[in-house]
């Protein structure tokens, strides 16, 4: 069946739908019912159903007869070492860690924090916590301690698994202690912590810490606990807007059930085939798409250990994806834009056989059509934006190839997945007419695999997702519909500026920057004018090897703003910078730097990149009389 068809069946008939794509999920008691009011927030899928992911991710796979079949694929260029791990192998580690786990007192429900780097043992903890019904809470290796500490004390685990230290280009991070300041701070104390050492920097043991190769070597292998289908997974902590962390919860069996579909359905990827979501295990896209889906799906999963540049140049994506004969292809755009102003030509992928690469998925970030551009003309592949969030587990807007290749729009994730009713709201939640910039809320019920709630916190759920719009989910995305039913997002509702009472996108601003042939990669903010309320001011970074004067450029930014968006956008403002500050999964943090703008004091980030950016951005806004300046 067509896309239409499908999203227009799960729409009439959800329970019959999703019931028939849980069939593809090895239950130990299959659900009675797809979606069944539980009393919370928002009903809950298949919450009777008996299941477990270790065995949908592992087990199963190696009594099919795969277990010689590569489970998982490390690529790590800062050790320059590549590691593959079988599905039969993967069973065994799982199972062990998890035995160990149990021995120590981990029982279903315990929680039990991850920080760990990118090694595939960081897929064994995860799959190892749900082998025996723990919820695991994944967090960013080198997350700051005083994080790390909050996280900790919402999530209350009784173990931390982690990893002796990760490593950046050029530099070593010890992990052990930045874990042991967070645990000094921390007002919750795990009874014990499992360490992974690595060869680049082996951490200090102490009373409570257990090395992992010996606890792997004395453990008895644990079998799978089979948990209800509502039971949570995971914790997966995304930033609030308070500064508090949120909790999103991810429930067990509408993952698998979504994952599993999504694998054919939107990448295109079959059981055995090599799968390569370029991200980390700290963010949803490592949880959804290196960890679960493609080994869910009995794919093959790219863990990999580097950056798109710098490990050693911007070759390497091409390269991992030669080597690794890589099917389908996920990262940020971010990461793409990177290459793209190393190696402007594309003169660096020469050598790397690219033949079996189908498609390249774009997510994270929008998308400028610019780099979607550079992308194909340099590859020859198809790239699809697509469009999710940490609260969601999985897209809900996107090209589904799988199903079937419909008409790309460039610049927009395409149209709403099964199960997802999309609509464009103005600000007293009425829907808009075509073609209107609003907020983006989904009609409810959510599909599978959606966040029920947060993790002790539904009050905070309620309010940040459900009491704006009532009856839907807001996304705290703006955007619009086209005629045509794709969907556009624009900007977040907080980047929607307003200049004289009109409302502008961001977004749309930022695409126009983008196609400057000197521009690598841009962000739009508003900031504060006593004139029309707001103005935007332009950043842009320059192509490697640009040394034009940057006047020049910034001014030949502002003509072609006038000249595409009009007047009405009063753009005026922009300056040439060396760098963004983003977050460690790409995101480029426009309110913070609407902040610097403005004058006001700001809080760093816990998921910056790099802290020392913020200086540079309000060092470059000073002169223009912004961040504090004359």
């Amino acid at each position: 069946m067509g896309w239409k068809a499908e999203w227009e069946r799960a729409k009439a008939d959800p329970e019959g739908f999703w019931m028939e794509k849980a069939e593809a999920i090895d239950w130990h008691r299959a659900p009675s019912v797809a979606l069944k009011d539980r009393g919370g927030p928002v009903p809950e899928w298949f919450s009777d159903g008996m299941v477990n992911t270790c065995h949908n991710a592992a087990d199963r796979h190696v009594a099919a007869g795969h277990g010689d079949r590569v489970a998982l694929i490390h690529d790590s260029p800062v050790t320059d070492s590549v590691t593959r791990i079988t599905y039969g192998e993967l069973q065994d580690l799982t199972a062990r860690l998890a035995g160990a786990l149990a021995a120590r007192g981990v029982t279903k429900g315990d929680r039990v924090v991850i920080y760990m780097p990118m090694v595939p043992e960081a897929v064994v903890a995860m799959l190892a916590c749900t082998r025996i019904g723990a919820i695991h809470s994944v967090v960013f290796g080198g997350f700051a301690a005083n994080e790390l500490a909050v996280r900790i004390d919402d999530a209350q685990p009784k173990a931390v698994i982690a990893g002796s230290c990760g490593i950046e280009p050029g530099r070593v991070v010890a992990y052990k202690p930045l874990l042991d300041a967070a645990l000094e701070k921390a007002s919750h104390k795990p009874e014990f912590a499992i360490i992974f050492q690595r060869a680049q920097a082996r951490a200090e043991m102490g009373p409570r810490d257990v090395d992992w190769a010996e606890a792997l070597a004395g453990a008895a292998p644990a079998e799978c606990v089979p948990v209800a289908g509502d039971h949570p997974a995971y914790i997966l902590y995304t930033s609030g807007t308070t500064g508090a962390p949120k909790g999103v919860v991810r429930p067990t069996g509408g993952h698998l059930v979504a994952l599993d579909w999504t694998m054919e359905n939107i990448y295109d990827t079959k059981p055995g085939e090599v799968f390569w979501a370029a991200s980390d295990v700290g963010w949803v896209v490592g949880h959804s798409y290196i960890a679960y889906a493609p080994l869910i799906h009995g794919c093959t999963s790219v863990v990999f250990e580097g950056k798109p540049v710098g490990t050693p140049d911007a070759s390497t994506f091409w390269r991992v994806m030669a080597d690794h004969k890589v099917a389908n292809f996920f990262t940020a755009p971010t990461a793409f834009r990177a290459v793209k102003r190393d190696d402007p030509e594309g003169k660096l992928m020469a050598g790397h056989d690219l033949s079996g690469l189908r498609n390249i998925f774009l997510a994270g970030e929008r998308a400028d059509p610019d780099t979607i551009e550079w992308i194909k003309a340099r590859t020859g592949k198809s790239v699809i934006d697509h469009w999710w969030q940490t609260e969601t587990g999985w897209a809900i807007a996107a090209n589904p190839v799988g199903l079937e290749r419909l008409p790309v729009k460039i610049g927009s994730p395409s149209v709403p997945m099964p199960g997802w009713d999309v609509r464009v709201l103005d600000d007293a939640g009425h829907e808009v007419a075509p073609d209107t910039l609003g907020a983006i809320a989904v009609k409810l019920p959510l599909p599978p695999g959606t966040l029920p709630t947060l993790w002790h916190a539904e009050a905070r759920f309620r309010k940040s997702y459900l009491e704006t719009f009532p009856g839907f989910y807001e996304t705290g995305d703006a955007g619009m519909i086209d005629a045509d039913g794709y969907l556009w997002i624009m900007a977040r509702t907080d980047d929607v500026i307003n200049v004289a009472g009109h409302r502008l996108s961001t977004g749309a601003m930022e695409e126009v920057l983008a196609g400057h042939p000197d521009v690598a990669e841009c962000a739009v903010i508003g900031v504060a004018d006593p004139l029309k309320g707001q103005l935007p001011l332009g950043f842009v970074c320059l192509t490697k090897g640009v040394d034009r004067p940057h006047d020049e450029i910034a001014r030949e930014c502002v003509g072609l703003v006038r000249e595409k968006i009009g007047p009405v956008a009063a753009f005026k403002l922009a300056v040439v910078v060396d760098r963004l500050p983003k977050t460690r999964s790409g995101k480029i943090l426009r309110a913070t730097m609407a902040k610097i703008a403005d004058g006001e004091t700001v809080k760093t980030p816990a998921t910056i990149d790099d802290p020392a950016i913020l200086g540079e951005i309000a060092d470059a806004l000073r002169p223009m009389g912004y961040a504090g300046g004359s």
